[in-house]
């Protein structure tokens, strides 16, 4: 049953809510629908997530990131930009966040991440994710994003046909459920602007990922999470990691993506230093490195960190203690057929999250 692949077009509920088939497939063929759910309002959660990364060892300049959220949580909705900057020895990171009171649905994101427009809008931020034929389209505009100066982005994302990660994974409570697509190695094109300073994406070496998800969670979880996409001997190379998180028997999210073919992994191990217990966020030094292993063995990575955007809030009811950790990976990732890529400071991120709400 691990790594059970869904072939076929299929609801991902069923009458009472539960998910009618747990696995993974390659593209969006469970059909997600908000009505189908039997949970109150304020405990849906949805959420589209882009992360565009710039790394600058491809062309000498500086390397940098760029992330935005549109989310409604339910009893809260999140919305978030953060600007990173990279380069070892001078790692810097600002991320603004608007929080909304129960939008419950208001946002009206869309049901699939194949078709539809993302927008959220108020007086100080204007953001959309529009999807078009083979492409994706940010725009965005934050006043008083850091020190009272402006932030703009225009960002398209290629987006080719090609292999994705979907999954569908069940919570042990009844009609708890976590829906999710990740999208890797959408070559990026366009700019981030702030405090007169430019950043640019160059689509011959920069890559964006899309975090899409849907769901019902139980109040109190921890999950890692792992992403990153670069130009490995001339093709598309991306990697999607992750655990922790639901009941995760019928499969994994961890997966090889290599010219579009997706190339599924078994279970990974982060491998953080001294990290004891899943919710004892303070007892890792995040900032050494990594050893990141699979049960396969066909993902075996030192990874580097430069820079760890730490985030906690406490809200009583609410809680989140993030650590997304940006470095550079190396080692080495082994595809279904058995070919070897040797990868070198490949510029990524990986994660460990705490969140009660």
């Amino acid at each position: 049953m691990r790594n059970h692949e869904v072939t076929a077009q299929t609801p991902l509920l069923d009458k009472n809510g539960d998910l009618t088939e747990p696995g993974w497939a390659r593209k969006q063929l469970f059909t997600y629908r908000r009505e189908a759910i039997r949970a109150p309002k304020f405990r849906i959660k949805e959420w589209d997530y882009y992360i565009v990364i710039h790394d600058g060892k491809q062309d000498g300049s500086e390397s940098f990131a760029a992330a935005f959220t549109i989310s409604d949580d339910g009893y809260v909705g999140l919305q978030s930009v953060s600007l990173l900057l990279l380069d070892e020895g001078h790692a810097d990171e600002h991320t603004e966040t608007v929080l909304n009171a129960f939008p419950m649905g208001k946002l009206h994101l869309p049901p699939t991440s194949d078709a539809g427009d993302t927008v959220y809008e108020d007086k100080r931020l204007q953001m959309s994710f529009q999807k078009t034929d083979q492409a994706r389209h940010i725009t965005c505009s934050f006043d008083r994003f850091r020190n009272e100066k402006k932030l703009t982005a225009d960002i398209t994302l290629q987006q080719p046909d090609m292999d994705s990660m979907v999954i569908a994974t069940p919570f042990e409570k009844r009609g708890h459920f976590y829906y999710n697509q990740k999208i890797n190695t959408l070559p990026a094109s366009g700019e981030v602007c702030y405090d007169g300073k430019t950043y640019r994406f160059d689509p011959a070496h920069d890559y964006g990922t899309l975090d899409w998800g849907r769901g019902v969670w139980t109040y109190d979880n921890t999950w890692y999470w792992g992403n990153g996409n670069a130009t490995v001997a001339g093709h598309r190379f991306g990697f999607n990691i992750g655990y922790g998180f639901g009941d995760t028997k019928a499969a994994s999210e961890n997966i090889l993506f290599f010219d579009g073919v997706a190339h599924k992994l078994m279970d990974v191990d982060f491998g953080i230093p001294d990290d004891r217990s899943p919710k004892d966020m303070d007892a890792p030094d995040y900032l050494k490195p990594w050893k990141m292993t699979s049960s396969d063995q066909r993902f075996e990575m030192e990874f580097r960190p430069v820079l760890d955007r730490a985030a906690k809030m406490d809200l009583k009811l609410i809680v989140s203690d993030q650590h997304q950790v940006f470095g550079r990976l190396s080692g080495k990732a082994v595809l279904n057929d058995g070919n070897t890529l040797e990868l070198t400071d490949v510029l990524c991120f990986a994660e460990k999250v705490h969140n009660r709400y």
